[in-house]
């Protein structure tokens, strides 16, 4: 992002983007309680008013995305949380996610004995890429984008099976880029619910101003 604070602390529209990413979970009706996974040494968080909302608790995060959600897991330990309870993993950093679809993920998995997540259909032409001798980018092949959908959050699944596919991933040094991932490493079947594609991540920049737009449009 190049900026001089970390991504989900900054500006966007009338608060912050984490601030915009947890909102959806804190007026919901079904959500008992929110677990932010914190920096060690982070220096933001306390100055928001977010923070003294009933709903939320906060952990010390780990040194990867996995290890965060686990340290979040843990917590649940020592609160009514039962593992047939659903827990549903978000990006701080993914503010336009809309009611609706939160409403759908849970519709849809209710009676589901693992889970899902949000995602989308991909709408571009999709390429691998590999290198040549130059160490170019060059195309590979096309790939078949009826095949292929962009994972989104949150992620929802059972906390028993989420807590069991992580200590599982941990222990055989399974890396992950998400819940998904670990629970496709137990060899079960993860149900992909379509949500809206302005569910977007803030990566770039240019994100930011793609979130106030959308943002703005909701309000």
């Amino acid at each position: 992002m190049g900026a001089e604070v970390p991504k989900q602390y900054l500006p966007l529209c009338y608060a912050t983007v984490i601030e915009a990413s947890i909102s959806c979970f804190l007026r919901h009706p079904k959500v008992s309680g929110v677990v932010v996974a914190l920096h060690a040494e982070d220096q933001y968080w306390h100055n928001l008013a977010i923070v003294r909302h009933e709903k939320i608790h906060t952990v010390i995060g780990g040194a990867t995305r996995a290890d965060s959600v686990h340290n979040a897991i843990n917590y649940l330990e020592n609160t009514p949380a039962e593992e047939h309870d659903f827990v549903l993993v978000h990006d701080a950093a993914r503010p336009c996610l809309r009611d609706e679809d939160v409403d759908v993920l849970m519709q849809k998995l209710e009676q589901d004995d693992v889970g899902g997540i949000l995602a989308s259909p991909a709408s571009d032409t999709l390429k691998l890429v590999g290198k040549n001798s130059d160490s170019n980018n060059i195309v590979s092949e096309t790939l078949d984008r009826s095949m292929i959908w962009k994972a989104f959050t949150p992620q929802m699944f059972r906390l028993g099976v989420l807590k069991k596919a992580l200590s599982q991933c941990e222990k055989n040094n399974i890396v992950i880029t998400d819940e998904a991932s670990a629970i496709e490493a137990l060899g079960l079947e993860i149900q992909l619910v379509e949500g809206r594609s302005d569910n977007i991540k803030i990566t770039h920049a240019e994100d930011l101003v793609i979130a106030a737009a959308i943002l703005n449009k909701l309000n």
